[in-house]
């Protein structure tokens, strides 16, 4: 199932996709499913089997509408957290060497992640300000999977049981504050926690199964910018799968449903690896579109700096509150 939240009439609700519909689940389930998609995740593998048992609707149905009609938003307003794990090997590599470091020993014995802005995620076609004092904006072209049952200390071969299912996802990055802040030896802290882009929908996990090959699914990734095909990666090529994540994630401490886990950023995922000779870094006005197979097609616009924003105003003769 591909789950969405969705606004309608000025309140967020979820649904789930048939076709170029969107379904409300707690209208045509009777009111009796929950109205926002994290209540559903809490309910686990009783909340899937009532939601696959609800049907195919119709415009005519109440609670059902044209995708065209609905303003996506992220599929978990809140996510309880986000871990972004550094697991693809080529991105590590490639973005280190920009730097004119080597990869250090440790990568290779244990996969990594910091904590990102749970409060800051932003949905598909969501406008992205650029931080005060920016001038290196960048994306980085993500998939990410959802926690849907609750773990601690869970082992590689049961991680599987843990996943609800699987999203695309931007880790924005303000890659001069990033480069600065990081000199003190903490961080990513406010080079990332401005926005993360998550859509533009939620994937039950069994959706992608027939991309399965052993631990690894073929999922082709790319990203363009205002329509240039800048990054081409594939999650087959990650290096720490999304098993060896959850174990690591999971040690000493309790996972929940409602957790989202990040990937990193594929090889050739971002303008830092491609390098700003080959495109420059984002300015307002670029629109951002990240796809992987499956999971369907990200897309942000980067917004006009406020003072740019009312300078336009003030040549116009408007102005702003």
């Amino acid at each position: 199932m591909k789950l969405v939240s969705f606004e309608k009439e000025g309140e967020v609700r979820v649904g789930i996709v048939q076709g170029e519909l969107v379904v409300d689940i707690h209208v045509v389930s009777g009111r009796s499913l929950p109205k926002d998609l994290l209540s559903i995740i809490d309910l686990g593998d009783e909340g899937l089997k009532r939601m696959r048992e609800l049907g195919t609707f119709t415009v005519e149905n109440e609670g059902v509408y044209s995708l065209r009609e609905v303003a996506l938003k992220s599929p978990i307003q809140r996510p309880v957290s986000i871990r972004d794990f550094y697991a693809f090997e080529e991105h590590v590599k490639t973005a280190r060497k920009r730097r004119g470091l080597d990869v250090v020993p440790e990568w290779y014995d244990i996969p990594v992640f910091y904590f990102t802005n749970h409060l800051a995620v932003k949905g598909p076609l969501d406008s992205i300000e650029i931080p005060t004092g920016c001038e290196w904006l960048d994306y980085e072209l993500e998939i990410a999977c959802v926690i849907g049952k609750k773990g601690r200390n869970i082992s590689r071969d049961k991680a599987e049981d843990h996943i609800y299912g699987y999203v695309v996802m931007n880790d924005w990055s303000a890659r001069d504050i990033q480069k600065h802040e990081m000199k003190v030896g903490l961080g990513p802290a406010k080079g990332k926690d401005f926005a993360t882009s998550i859509g533009p929908y939620l994937v039950t996990k069994d959706e992608l199964e027939v991309y399965r090959n052993g631990d690894r699914f073929d999922l082709s990734m790319t990203a363009k910018v205002n329509g240039k095909l800048l990054s081409e990666g594939n999650y087959w090529d990650i290096h720490y799968t999304f098993l060896d994540m959850i174990e690591r994630a999971s040690k000493d401490v309790t996972l929940y449903p409602g957790e989202i886990i990040g990937s990193g950023t594929v090889g050739t995922g971002c303008i830092l690896e491609l390098g700003p000779e080959t495109h420059p870094w984002l300015k307002p006005g670029d629109v951002v579109e990240l796809e992987i197979t499956g999971l369907g097609v990200l897309q942000n616009t980067i917004a006009m700096r406020r003072e740019e924003e009312e300078h336009v105003l003030s040549s116009t003769g408007e102005h702003t509150s």
